[in-house]
């Protein structure tokens, strides 16, 4: 893991298309930005736990 330290309107570039930008740091929170092509999804880790939670509890078909 490649660990960063950014203020805010600092940005990351990943690649050569996706850039992630540092919006706002207040009160142990970090609010970014995330510019990427359309074809790349973006998920909340805890949104694809949920999901993956779900999926094996519900019924095979």
């Amino acid at each position: 893991m490649l660990v960063l330290t950014r203020k805010a309107d600092q940005k990351i570039r990943i690649g050569s298309d996706v850039v992630v930008t540092v919006i706002t740091v207040r009160e142990g929170q970090v609010s970014i930005g995330i510019e990427a092509p359309k074809d790349i999804e973006i998920v909340r880790e805890e949104l694809l736990d949920r999901k993956k939670k779900t999926h094996e509890f519900s019924p095979q078909s």
